[in-house]
């Protein structure tokens, strides 16, 4: 992946969980019909999105060989997976 396109994908992610993070608190504030059921809407993406998000990663570097941020092997480097392949 280019380095500009993971920036892109990054900006989107931390716009996308702000909004949420937004929303939740809005959400919480008012009182309507139907509040409650979008209150754990919200509440229920802001943790999914991020599990969601790491997974997708995780998978993209299995896909591809690569060492992610999402790998499993926290201290190794990519060269020093690779090696191990």
């Amino acid at each position: 992946m280019k380095k500009k396109t993971k920036q892109i994908a990054a900006w989107l992610c931390i716009i996308t969980l702000s909004l949420l993070y937004i929303a939740t608190f809005v959400v919480a504030l008012l009182d309507f019909p139907g509040s409650d059921a979008l209150f754990r809407a919200c509440l229920a993406a802001t943790v999914g999105l991020p599990i969601l998000l790491w997974i997708y990663i995780w998978l993209y570097g299995k896909v591809k060989k690569e060492h992610t941020i999402a790998s499993m092997d926290i201290f190794q480097t990519g060269q020093e997976q690779r090696k191990e392949d």
